[in-house]
């Protein structure tokens, strides 16, 4: 199944996008994808000979011959915070709100996910301040819940809106539950003086004891590539307004130059620091993108 930006002209109902998407690639997965992102994770897995009998599933046994044991960390799974970066430049290619729209249809899948093997998922948006903020909870109310808001935020209109991620982030880490999964979706498109404020702010959601997951969500063509018609353009920051006159030829080389030391900082900083850093061309196909993703948490775990 092809989904991508392009045959999607509108978004009528996340949660049916997002169960189409999940049930596409985690059919026949007989192992979680999510296993291993988080000490609280439970599940069932093989018994081994000598091991106490006392965990074992005797249902399980019943049904497939072999012996299971269930094992849990705390009453509840997984706890997983998605946040979603829905400043200005977010909403770029304004034709069709690219990058909101790949990251809104991502979380939708991850947040379907989460619920779908009862973990517990929250919803943080922000972009000059934390607009929204839910409670991590795995009902099927709640996820319901999280698809309003993220419908919401696609169908707003964010005119010069900027980022203040570095605050926002360490806010989060104060206000979510210890050992936590979060996931950021941002284009973080900031000012290289900002990046050093930025991976601050994640060290301090590491201390925490939380793992970070960093979607970050480009339109590489035009963003990263600088591939413009050789003609003068007037280009707009769509976080602040401010407007330049500029022929791509002239400063192309430079440019490059310049995105190629930032995005290398960015891939050095998140090793440093752990970060799963998963780089997202919205052009793709969001299905294989995401299948994709999961693979590789899995070999990792």
């Amino acid at each position: 199944m092809d989904i991508s930006l392009e045959n999607l002209p509108e978004i009528p109902s996340l949660d049916l996008l997002a169960k189409q998407l999940v049930e596409g690639f985690i059919t026949g997965m007989h192992k979680s994808p999510f296993h291993g992102f988080s000490v609280e994770f439970a599940e069932h897995r093989l018994y081994n000979t000598g091991e106490s009998t006392r965990h074992i599933d005797w249902k399980v046994y019943a049904k497939t011959d072999r012996l299971y044991t269930k094992r849990y960390d705390e009453e509840t799974n997984l706890r997983a915070y998605i946040l979603l970066d829905n400043s200005s430049s977010m909403y770029y290619p304004t034709q069709n709100n690219g990058k909101i729209r790949f990251s809104i249809l991502a979380a939708s899948t991850l947040a379907y996910l989460l619920q779908r093997q009862r973990d517990a998922v929250g919803l943080i948006s922000f972009s000059d301040k934390i607009d929204v903020f839910t409670e991590a909870k795995s009902t099927r109310a709640h996820l319901q819940n999280i698809f309003i808001h993220l419908q919401k935020i696609l169908n707003q209109n964010q005119q010069h809106k900027s980022t203040e991620i570095s605050q926002s982030l360490h806010i989060v880490a104060e206000k979510i539950h210890k050992r936590s999964l979060v996931i950021i979706f941002s284009d973080l498109m900031t000012k290289p003086e900002q990046l050093e404020e930025f991976f601050k702010s994640i060290q301090h959601i590491k201390h925490r004891k939380h793992e970070v997951l960093f979607f970050q969500v480009n339109e590489p063509s035009t963003e990263l590539d600088f591939d413009l018609e050789d003609r003068p353009y007037v280009i707009e920051d769509l976080e602040s307004g401010q407007k330049m006159k500029l022929n791509p030829s002239q400063i192309k080389e430079t440019y490059h130059k310049k995105v190629d030391e930032y995005y290398k900082q960015i891939a050095l900083k998140c090793h440093q620091y752990k970060v799963d850093l998963t780089r997202v061309d919205i052009n793709d196909n969001i299905q294989k993108v995401m299948a994709e993703f999961l693979i590789k948490r899995n070999k990792m775990n």
